[in-house]
């Protein structure tokens, strides 16, 4: 097993599950949208104890393409009982002439927690 000596000098923070649909492209002979599921980035603290993760990752295929997200989210939203979510909203790359908006909002961190 691979050891680094500077593991233990890097403090993990807490990710998201990312899962959903971008939006359908205009309206075209082959209309369609694309789903995606990623892990968020872990947490990059903001001024006054908030946060935001980053977001990388591909979509599905669909007519021999693919689009590559690459985003920030939003602030933790509170949702109840120390737990939060992160709302998401970006435009995926150009791919085969056209791009999607996705619009989503992550999973709760730690949801067995």
């Amino acid at each position: 097993m691979y050891y680094n000596d500077n593991y233990n000098n890097f403090r993990q923070t807490h990710i998201h599950e990312i899962i959903g649909n971008t939006k359908m492209t205009e309206e075209c002979e082959d209309r369609h949208n694309h789903r995606f599921a990623a892990v968020s980035g872990m947490a990059i603290s903001l001024p006054g104890g908030n946060h935001l993760h980053e977001l990388f990752t591909n979509t599905d295929f669909f007519s021999k393409h693919y689009h590559h997200i690459e985003g920030i989210s939003g602030p933790g939203i509170p949702v109840g009982e120390g737990k939060h979510i992160h709302f998401v909203s970006v435009r995926a790359s150009v791919d085969d002439e056209h791009s999607h908006m996705f619009v989503f909002s992550s999973l709760i961190e730690d949801p067995l927690v």
